[in-house]
């Protein structure tokens, strides 16, 4: 889903990217790693192993693809003198918090898929000190494959009703103003206006997923009272869900960099996308 979107967000932008899918690589091949990223600048990764709670039985795997792969990566790109960008999430935090995170808080992961990603991001930082740059972001939705907001729509033209928890709260952030942030990033680690280290890409605000799923009904015309609060005991989970998982941005403020817009605004901007508008429309 980010993958997609960040390929088109470079090529449109004129830049030289080449992308590549688990069929062209296997980002746990640490030979094949070192090739992949001979000859370029900037190293951007987007792979991840994505199901939260299937890595709750599955750790090891888990574990292997967010955490040692991205280690192999850190030590490819140090061999082949290229800076690194590499995606990660919220939930490397416990999510107990009242406040936004600033991105130098204690870490604390409450589930598997969170532990693995800490280990991705401890070998960036340690492996590449000076060209390693970890993007933590959450609540993800796009175009190019599953997602809340897709969901939502879905579930609009099948049901009267949802029930959407009510107290979990986060950022949602569209895949591909994400995508842009990212090529923001890139450009200015290249030039040397971005200091290494960590950077929290996620919209500005915050929301529940109660509130995210009101405002998606909204603005695709839909009555948003079709969506019930309900809390997170009504829908158990294998893994454990941070509570909050809002990330404060002044990393960017540091680098010279703008923020991502309010959540609202994007998710208008994303909902006018091909791929939402057929499923608004399917819903209406």
């Amino acid at each position: 889903m980010l993958g997609v979107d960040l390929v088109s967000v470079l090529r449109q932008a004129g830049e030289d990217v080449t992308g590549a899918n688990r069929a062209a690589l296997d980002i746990t091949d640490a030979e094949a790693l070192k090739d992949a990223v001979a000859g370029y600048d900037v190293v951007v990764n987007s792979a991840a192993y994505t199901d939260v709670d299937g890595a709750e039985t599955d750790e090891d795997r888990a574990t292997l693809i967010n955490g040692v792969a991205v280690g192999h990566l850190a030590a490819a790109c140090a061999t082949r003198g290229a800076r690194l960008i590499s995606v990660s999430t919220d939930y490397v935090l416990p999510g107990d918090a009242t406040e936004p995170y600033a991105e130098d808080a204690p870490t604390g992961p409450v589930n598997a898929y969170g532990r693995g990603k800490l280990v991705g991001e401890r070998a960036v930082l340690s492996t590449l000190p000076d060209t390693g740059y970890i993007v933590r972001t959450a609540w993800l939705y796009g175009e190019h494959g599953r997602n809340f907001v897709a969901t939502m729509l879905r579930l609009a033209a099948e049901r009267d009703t949802v029930d959407v928890v009510n107290d979990q709260r986060g950022q949602p952030t569209w895949t591909r103003a994400l995508a842009t942030q990212l090529m923001a990033l890139g450009r200015a680690a290249l030039n040397g206006r971005a200091a290494p280290g960590i950077y929290h890409g996620t919209a500005a605000g915050e929301a529940t997923w109660h509130e995210l799923a009101r405002t998606v009904y909204a603005l695709s015309g839909l009555d948003p009272d079709r969506v019930r609060p309900i809390t997170s005991d009504r829908f158990p989970r294998p893994a454990t869900r941070p509570s909050y998982s809002v990330l404060s941005h002044t990393a960017w403020t540091r680098a010279g960099l703008a923020s991502m817009a309010p959540w609202q605004e994007t998710l208008a901007d994303a909902l006018n996308q091909p791929g939402f508008v057929a499923l608004r429309k399917a819903a209406a």
